[in-house]
This record gives C-alpha cells, sequence and structure tokens, in this order.
C-alpha cells in the first residue's frame, strides 16, 4: 500500500513511517520546518504546494497528522491547511485519515465522549480542531475523522512525558491536574491502529483511538516519572476548574469502537508504564 503521512516529522508522524515500513508499505512523510531524510517539505497552508505532492505521490491513503498546536500561524494550520489536504485527497481519488483530539468536547458532558458525539470546545485550540473537522468533511465527505488522546512512549519522551520529568527534577515548575482526565495512548499502538485503519474496506466516519486506561493528568504524570525511577510524590497538584482561558476537564474517550473494528489493543498507561513492562 502507498501512504502519504503529512507531518512525517513529528511524534506521531515519524511513527507512522516507521511502522508502514515494517509493514512493507511505500510510505511517503511530509515535513515543514524539521526537515528529515526522506521527507518532502510541505507548508500544509500552500493548496498548491499540497496539489503538487498528492499528484506526485499518488497515495491510496493520505494520513494527515500536521498541524501547529499555538501561536498566529495555528488556525490556519490546523483549519485551512486540514481542508487544503482532504481537498486534494479526494480530487485525486485518495482516501483520508484526518487526525484530530479529545479536547474539542467541553469534558463536562459525560463520563466518556463516543463517536456520536458533537464536539463542543470551550479552548480555542479545541475550536480550531473541531473546526478542522467540519472542513475537512466538507472537502471530503468519505474521510475518517480519528479522535485521539496524549500520546507518548515512544524512543524519546513526549512533550506531555518531557514535563513531568522537568517537574519531578525541578527543572519545571508545573503544577498536574486532578480534575482533568484524558486517554493516554502509546504512539506505537496509535500509529499500528491507524495503518490496520488504512486496510479497511471502508472507513467509519469518526473513530475515537485513545488508550484504554482514563487517567488524570496528575496520575499519568506520576506513571511517567516513576518509570524513570522519579519520585511520583515530588508533583505538585492543582486543579483545572476556574482557570481562564478554560480547560475541557473529562475527555476520556470510548474506543470500544476501534477494539471491535481494529487488530492493535490500544493499551492502557498503566500496563504501558507500570512495574510489569519494566520488568519485561
Amino acid at each position: 500500500m502507498r501512504v502519504l503521512v503529512t507531518g512525517g516529522s513529528g511524534y506521531l508522524g515519524s511513527e507512522l513511517l516507521l511502522h508502514a515500513g515494517r509493514r512493507g508499505w511505500e510510505a511517503v512523510g511530509t515535513y515543514r520546518s524539521r526537515p528529515a531524510a526522506g521527507l518532502v517539505p510541505l507548508d500544509v497552508r500552500d493548496a498548491r504546494a499540497v496539489e503538487a505532492v498528492v499528484a506526485s505521490t499518488r497515495p491510496a491513503v493520505v494520513v494527515h497528522t500536521a498541524y501547529v498546536q499555538d501561536g498566529p500561524e495555528a488556525r490556519a494550520s490546523i483549519v485551512d491547511g486540514s481542508a487544503n489536504v482532504a481537498r486534494t485527497a479526494r480530487e485525486l481519488g485518495a482516501r483520508l485519515i484526518h487526525l484530530s483530539s479529545d479536547v474539542l468536547f467541553c469534558g463536562r458532558c459525560r463520563p466518556a465522549y463516543t463517536e456520536s458525539d458533537e464536539p463542543c470546545p470551550v479552548s480555542r485550540y479545541g475550536t480550531d480542531k473541531a473546526d478542522a473537522e467540519r472542513a475537512v468533511r466538507s472537502e471530503h465527505p468519505g474521510a475518517c475523522l480519528v479522535r485521539t488522546s496524549l500520546i507518548y512512549g515512544g524512543d524519546a519522551p513526549s512533550k506531555h512525558e518531557r514535563l513531568a520529568l522537568d517537574a519531578a527534577t525541578g527543572s519545571a515548575d508545573v503544577a498536574f491536574f486532578t480534575d482533568e482526565r484524558r486517554s493516554p495512548v502509546a504512539v506505537g499502538d496509535l500509529a499500528a491502529a491507524l495503518l490496520d485503519l488504512c486496510e479497511l474496506d471502508h472507513l467509519p466516519p469518526v473513530l475515537n483511538l485513545g488508550g484504554a486506561d482514563d487517567l488524570s493528568r496528575l496520575d499519568f504524570a506520576r506513571l511517567v516519572v516513576e518509570r524513570h525511577g522519579l519520585d511520583p510524590e515530588s508533583l505538585r497538584t492543582g486543579l483545572a476548574a476556574g482557570l481562564e482561558p478554560p480547560r475541557p476537564l473529562n475527555c476520556a474517550l470510548d474506543s470500544s469502537l476501534a477494539a471491535s473494528l481494529l487488530r492493535t489493543e490500544l493499551r492502557g498507561a498503566r500496563a504501558v508504564l507500570g512495574v510489569a513492562s519494566r520488568v519485561a
């Protein structure tokens, strides 16, 4: 299978390219600001550039992971860039898997969000991701919108892991919330699940891909810190409720549909980062 991965130099994108290669697939990745061997330069905000890259690679599937989370370029990259990728994929006959986020929910509505739940963002980033989903659906009605959570567990620590480690070693002063819950997912599991998704005859319109454990930001940080032999009790705690700008609280994802469709198990962070994992 030939697959194009936007954001191929990113934490998830690079893992996708690695796993695709292991499956014997023809995989091409793009980068914007972090060049790497074998990757193609692409700014997804440039519609003509997107058309040129997709036309030259002729992928069966495009997995769109590229985004900018913060700063003045964030909205154009997330919303306009996603629309450009979706439109081009449809016009050139490629299927599309679009990476979205759990933070497009308000986090106050239910114990765990399912694929039928509509976005209700409370943050700027969540609003951008919700608008990107609408743009993708408009441009490529057959696309699959994948909602995922905190990503971790690669060869190098993710930004979420680094924050916990920096706090535990005294390099950062940050509070970890006890009232904000997520479904952290190991990057290798997520990449494998996305490639399983590419192999399906029919893509679901929306799919949750979160880890099996719903954890507070504090519990997740403690697992990370303990995994690296540091003191989890050294982490400072706090509450997200009442902060400005507001943050979504319980954004746990129900990923039972994925479990019924895909071969890959989306393990919980306790299994990935726990004692049994260290001994193995």
